[in-house]
């Protein structure tokens, strides 16, 4: 088969690209593509050519740099002629004609980490084969081995492994069959092996079976940690380019390049998303949802209906995306080597998606490509089977309902039992868009550090983000793993809690009311009668542009009382455990870091504050950052909030510097960065031999001298000489520390036209908590939260 590869683009690049977005930090394309595409719009089920559409899609670029750098190993979305005006067929992608045998891989492997119990560590590895249906084509294996050194080069083969070399015996490993359909079939190896002494390195590979793709590792390595270590652990979101955005202008995805260093150098054990692993918007510009994106009238468009065959050119569509995407390099090398925990966000279905308004959301295409991607979603990143069928409006009872799984969908089709795994906390009633369970979870990464993860998608509206009954089983379940780690001899000490969006984070409750304010209707009126203000107004249910954002954040008016309790009981925890609690989250294209602290006047040191939380926000990884203008205006609207009277938050003056020597912010700003980026935490294990050291530059600052401090200034020795001079941000002391307290690094990219995707690093150290109990000041009521 020929591979994408094959084709040399003969197409001149253009010195400019007129549909750019003029708002760069929106989540969808300018008016002047929408009315370019638009003129040129196609049946959905129209197999004609898609040439023009391509044209378009592949010959708008930024111009390259002089130097010929271009985009580097990216490969950008294109369109490809045929049905449905799917994804361009590429990597791992056959032309329908050719007969499968059910030995090709169209995407994989994807290595996936679930948990370590009982000395043994457990994950799973993904292949998607080319054909399939009811009958199995060929069954496929893995085979792993254990390399005796971590530092030792492989002694694999092209397509396989050998033995020599200091490699163990090998171990091979059967299949599951999670989905199958005359496209593809989906295989998953669960795989367990022992957690030893020392870091050990694994490899992998399948036997027997072609590649599609020219550059996919076809025999992968990955690394344990040693029994008494905890996980490396990578951080990344926002990992893909909002529709119209100038994609070589940023010369592709190469932060990839630069997670692939420092893996190499000192490797990752497990790879954290916090959301937007994959950029589905497309399906609205150059998919089988443009005609439907294009009726002007909201409630025509609300009751459009979802049947059958828009379904089924809708999942061809996720299907095609995921393949291209997670095969697409420089992501596909790190994607079979660096083992994934992930939650999904609004990209992972379709832009502000459960944050619309409610009628809309219940309309029958968004249950539709809700159901779709969530069916994708379980698929690729968590290696799960899917529902045995998503919604159409074409399988509904009296009631609106499904009635059942879909008989048109399982047409020569398999689709496994329903199964989890013992990591995964499920919510005990569908969600009110997407018509399934959320999957929250708990897992354990390594000897001290646990991780527990949100699914804020899933029963998502504008006015909630998980139910109360989901919080219940999160937190009945974090109590009982943190109360059975205190009782054995190696109790948690960091616990990592994953958001898909940041939750200590500057307020823009101005902007939301002026959006929301009467003054707004007049122009939505001119809007829809005569267009005014287009890019104002989003292109679902008509309301203000921004509001899905907006409300999708955890600052957001409508989500105050529940932040509060999320927070307020994730401070209990900590009380509860001595366990110091540490926020990811992603989501807004910037960089930053925000914290939870105890009031200052109660005086209360770092060292033994269970309010004390550092929000690291990481994003985004492959995105386009928002302009200098909007970081700017955040770190002006850095205030100190009050989230009760014991409990404040505010940025930290993190960024002494801008990368390299670019010039990215506002000489004012040190607390938001608007350049892509990454992170890294690494705990500075207690078991290392030598001295205590915290690995912190000798200041002479005793705990005392930071009482009264607010978090405008530094609060604790972790976070002095925050930045790129704290030992955190170099790789050489980064994580080398023996006090147990967690390295953070925010690796920044420095030039955006560099392919190499070098960084810059800011870093700082959170501390133990070694919580001791202090008589109470009172107790925050609902009320008190601002």
């Amino acid at each position: 088969m020929a591979s994408h590869d094959d084709h040399v683009n003969l197409r001149p690049e253009p010195e400019h690209n007129p549909y750019s977005s003029s708002s760069r930090w929106r989540h969808q394309e300018s008016a002047a593509f929408h009315k370019h595409a638009g003129s040129q719009a196609r049946d959905p089920v129209n197999s004609g050519s898609t040439e023009p559409l391509a044209d378009f899609l592949n010959s708008s670029r930024v111009e390259p740099r002089s130097d010929g750098a271009g985009s580097g190993n990216h490969q950008p979305i294109t369109v490809a002629a045929g049905h449905g005006a799917q994804p361009a067929q590429g990597e791992g992608q056959q032309a329908p004609s050719e007969a499968h045998d059910g030995r090709e891989v169209a995407c994989g492997p994807l290595l996936n980490y679930r948990r370590m119990e009982q000395g043994r560590w457990y994950g799973s590895v993904l292949i998607v084969m080319n054909g399939g249906g009811k009958d199995v084509l060929y069954e496929p294996t893995l085979v792993l081995r254990r390399v005796d050194s971590a530092q030792q080069p492989s002694s694999a083969g092209a397509n396989g492994l050998n033995g020599a070399n200091g490699t163990s015996p090998e171990r091979r490993f059967v299949a599951e069959r999670l989905y199958s359909d005359k496209r593809n079939t989906f295989w998953a190896f669960p795989i367990d092996v022992p957690v030893e002494s020392a870091e050990t390195k694994y490899e992998y590979g399948i036997p027997d079976v072609r590649f599609a793709s020219k550059y996919k590792p076809q025999v992968n390595s990955f690394f344990v940690p040693a029994a008494s270590e905890s996980m490396r652990i990578m951080f990344h979101s926002c990992n893909g380019f909002s529709v119209g955005t100038d994609e070589e202008a940023f010369s592709g995805a190469p932060l990839w390049n630069d997670v692939m260093r420092k893996h190499e150098r000192v490797p990752f054990h497990v790879m954290v998303g916090g959301g937007d692993q994959i950029y589905n918007d497309g399906i609205r510009v150059n998919g089988p949802l443009r005609p439907w994106t294009d009726i002007g009238n909201p409630k025509k468009r609300r009751d459009f209906p979802f049947p059958e065959t828009l379904r089924a050119e809708c999942d061809d569509y996720y299907l095609k995306n995921y393949i291209r995407w997670y095969s697409s390099k420089p992501f596909a090398s790190a994607n079979g080597q660096i083992p994934q925990i992930n939650i999904w966000d609004d990209h992972d279905i379709i832009d502000g998606f459960g944050s619309y308004t409610d009628h809309f959301m219940r309309c029958d295409v968004f249950r539709g490509i809700g159901g779709t991607a969530h069916k994708y979603y379980m698929l690729f990143q968590h290696h799960l089977p899917p529902p045995a069928s998503t919604y159409t409006s074409d399988h509904l009872d009296s009631n609106g309902e499904s009635p059942g799984p879909d008989p048109n969908q399982l047409i020569d089709t398999f689709v496994a039992q329903p199964k989890s795994d013992r990591q995964y906390i499920v919510g005990k009633k569908p969600g009110p868009y997407v018509a399934e369970h959320s999957f929250n979870m708990f897992t354990r990464l390594g000897a001290r550090i646990a991780l527990v993860g949100l699914d804020a998608r899933t029963e998502r509206t504008r006015h909630q983000v998980n139910y109360p009954e989901t919080y219940h089983l999160i937190f009945e379940r974090v109590r009982s793993e943190l109360s059975a780690a205190a009782g054995s001899s190696q109790p948690i000490k960091h616990l990592i809690l994953l958001l898909g969006i940041p939750i200590a984070y500057p307020r823009l409750t101005w902007l939301e009311n002026v959006l929301r304010s009467p003054v707004i209707g007049p122009i939505k009126f001119l809007n829809r009668r005569f267009g005014l203000g287009g890019g104002l107004f989003n292109h679902f249910d008509g309301s203000v542009d921004l509001l899905d954002d907006l409300d999708d954040h955890y600052t957001a008016k409508t989500h105050k009382l529940e932040r509060a309790q999320l927070i307020e009981q994730m401070q209990a925890i900590a009380a509860e455990y001595s366990v110091r609690v540490t926020i990811l989250g992603g989501d807004v294209h910037l960089a930053a870091l925000g914290r939870f602290y105890s009031n200052p006047k109660l005086k209360v040191p770092v060292e033994q504050d269970n309010r004390y939380m550092a929000n690291v926000v990481s994003s985004a990884i492959v995105n386009k950052p928002p302009p200098a203008a909007v970081a700017n205006l955040l770190a002006k609207r850095n205030k100190i909030h009050h989230l009760n009277r014991d409990t404040d938050e505010t940025l930290l003056d993190f960024f002494d510097k801008d990368p390299g020597d670019s010039s990215k912010t506002a000489n004012g700003n040190h607390c938001t960065m608007p350049s892509r980026n990454f992170a890294m935490l690494t705990e500075n294990t207690p078991t290392a031999p030598g001295d205590n050291v915290d690995g912190l530059a000798p200041n002479g600052n005793s705990t005392e001298s930071f009482l009264g401090r607010d978090g405008h200034t530094q609060m604790h020795r972790g976070e002095v000489d925050a930045g790129t001079k704290h030992k955190a941000a170099s790789p050489e002391t980064h994580g080398r520390g023996n006090d147990g307290g967690l390295d953070i690094c925010i690796n920044v990219e420095i030039d955006q036209h560099d392919p190499e995707g070098k960084t810059q690093g800011y870093g700082f150290t959170v501390p133990l908590l070694r919580y001791e109990k202090r008589p109470a000041s009172g107790r925050a009521t609902p009320g008190s939260t601002r």
